[in-house]
């Protein structure tokens, strides 16, 4: 199947990767859009995966308050360079994870930092409750690791499904646009208040 320059016009505006890379996509998919999106996905993560050790040292302060005036959040994204922070597309993606924080209520960016003592009470009662519904003691430590990788999804922001699109993890969004700018991106930090909580 021939690719035309329309197609390659086309598929540079649905993901905003190189012309030569989508060229390269739709080859790869036989010209199927729908694959070759899926293809630059996987390599544009890939690549972002190699960049996870560069050091981000810009960025910007995201924020959102919600309309009642009752939760307000601030994130600190950053990336590797002034002119990628000042893009849309990274300041896009500060306001997003402000607005999914606000509605996910997250304790912490990554499993590594939720505090060990949280884990253990949480992996204690998780414990008692699979005791008590019977299951059989050789079985409970693989049931309750599964407990615990689904409260990591439930509490941490990079493995929470994003509030906006649910089939997409927040950490997913952080890499696509990690692939996008060609940068190192990391969510380093970030507050939620809500009116009469601690």
């Amino acid at each position: 199947m021939a690719i035309t320059a329309k197609d390659v016009a086309e598929l540079r505006g649905r993901t905003g990767a190189g012309m030569m890379d989508c060229k390269k996509a739709l080859e790869e998919s036989g010209g199927n859009m729908e694959k070759a999106v899926e293809w630059l996905r996987a390599k544009g993560s890939a690549k972002a995966d190699k960049r996870a050790d560069r050091k981000a040292g810009e960025g910007v302060i995201g924020s959102y308050i919600h309309h009642n005036g009752k939760v307000a959040v601030l994130v600190e994204v950053n990336c590797e360079t002034d002119f990628v922070a000042r893009t849309d597309d990274f300041k896009e993606l500060g306001k997003y994870l402000a607005e999914h924080i606000a509605a996910a209520s997250p304790i912490a960016v990554d499993k590594d930092m939720v505090p060990a003592e949280k884990i253990e009470a949480e992996r204690r009662v998780f414990v008692q409750q699979v005791r008590e519904s019977g299951k059989p003691e050789n079985m409970i430590e693989k049931i309750v690791e599964g407990k615990v990788d689904a409260y990591y999804r439930d509490v941490c922001l990079l493995h929470q499904a994003w509030v906006r699109e649910p089939k997409k993890t927040i950490g997913e969004l952080v890499k696509e646009v990690a692939a996008k700018t060609g940068e190192n991106i990391q969510v380093r930090r970030f507050v939620r208040y809500q009116l009469g909580e601690m």
